[in-house]
């Protein structure tokens, strides 16, 4: 099988500083079957790729034609868009003769009208399959569009957990959070929350690692102004590279995710256990089937209830040590790289099957 797998609109690939999505594809495409033969298209601008077979689109011009003229001279059997429907589907006309895949990494917009509803549903008639990264996303589609049923799939992220796994045994007591300085993602609860458990508990502290701060510091901003006037136990650490989140993940006692919006998956949840944090988590969307019954679950989600989750795990150091051992064991044997790319070779290759024999 020859597999393009394109990225969305100002994908680089790069190695340095991936985002979730690149971080994804690349644990993917490591682990590819003996039958595929994979190419990845990413727009220029990175300093370096890595060892995978990638084809850069150079900045300037029409992206589109440009694209079109490497996916033909590739001639794939499957061209697999990655996130951003519009532009897929433009491009994924252009190839009636591949499977069309759109890979979506967050939930999709729901209509806000019968136009949309049926923009949307023209979008989507452009794929042969539509892959989700948990059940609960592929359930959020369903529901929205129930005829796109039979062309919908979830194959959960996978993650390297000998990147970065570490001994639960030996940790600093240290909290910490990874996300985008966004509403979504709870980060204004935890600001609120930190404070009078950090100021009860003197020998603990806090790291904050704060994607896209400069893009949403108005929001931001002012709940990290508040938390900082009241201890001086959180450090704050905008646009740091994955490598430092890692490390600090390795060391941290407790992880915390605490997303307000149904996340799709959980990548940084994943990365908690793998890391060997005790993780504490709000459960909303595909949280739930990162962590099982491996992490503690804030409901309802307050700031007040977060901070006794917290603060139940800091009194209760057998606890901690537990979740943190399990979890971690269950990301190892649940969430391998070979696993969940052998479940989308499969995928792959049963479409791929299946359009062949289609009337």
């Amino acid at each position: 099988m020859r597999i393009a797998i394109v990225l969305p609109p100002g994908g680089l690939f790069a190695v340095e500083q991936p985002n979730s999505i690149e971080t994804v594809i690349r644990t993917l495409a490591t682990q590819a079957g003996e039958d595929e033969v994979l190419k990845i298209f990413c727009d220029e601008g990175a300093r370096t790729h890595g060892d995978l077979p990638v084809h850069v689109t150079p900045a300037g011009g029409d992206r589109h034609e440009r694209l079109v003229q490497a996916l033909e001279a590739f001639a794939p059997d499957i061209i697999e868009f990655h996130q951003h429907a519009i532009s897929a589907a433009r491009l994924a006309r252009r190839f009636p003769k591949a499977l069309r895949l759109l890979y979506r990494h967050n939930d999709v917009k729901a209509p806000r009208n019968p136009i949309d509803m049926w923009r949307y549903r023209q979008r989507y008639k452009a794929f042969d399959g539509l892959i989700f990264v948990s059940e609960a996303s592929r359930a959020a589609f369903i529901a929205v569009y129930p005829t796109f049923a039979d062309r919908a799939f979830a194959v959960r992220n996978p993650i390297d957990a000998t990147l970065w796994a570490a001994s639960p045994d030996t940790r600093e007591p240290l909290i910490v959070f990874a996300g985008r300085a966004i509403p979504e993602k709870g980060m204004d609860l935890l600001c609120e929350a930190l404070p009078d458990v950090l100021n009860r508990h003197p020998e603990w502290r806090a790291e904050l690692f704060l994607g896209d701060w400069r893009k949403h510091v108005g929001w931001a901003g002012p709940h990290v102004e508040r938390m900082l006037a009241r201890t001086d136990r959180v450090v704050i650490r905008p646009h740091a590279p994955l490598t430092e989140v890692r490390e600090a993940t390795r060391r941290a006692a407790i992880a915390v995710v605490p997303s307000v919006w149904a996340e799709p998956l959980g990548l940084s949840a994943l990365e908690a256990h793998a890391a060997g944090a005790a993780l504490v988590s709000s459960g909303r969307g595909g949280l739930r089937e990162v962590s099982g019954p491996h992490a503690v679950y804030v409901e309802p989600l307050t700031a007040d209830a977060l901070a006794t989750a917290i603060e139940a795990l800091i009194t209760d150091p057998e606890r901690r040590l537990a979740l943190a051992r399990t979890g971690q064991d269950h990301v190892m044997k649940t969430h391998t790289p070979a696993a969940r790319a052998a479940e989308l070779s499969a995928l792959r290759r049963r479409l791929l099957d299946a359009r062949a024999v289609a009337p």
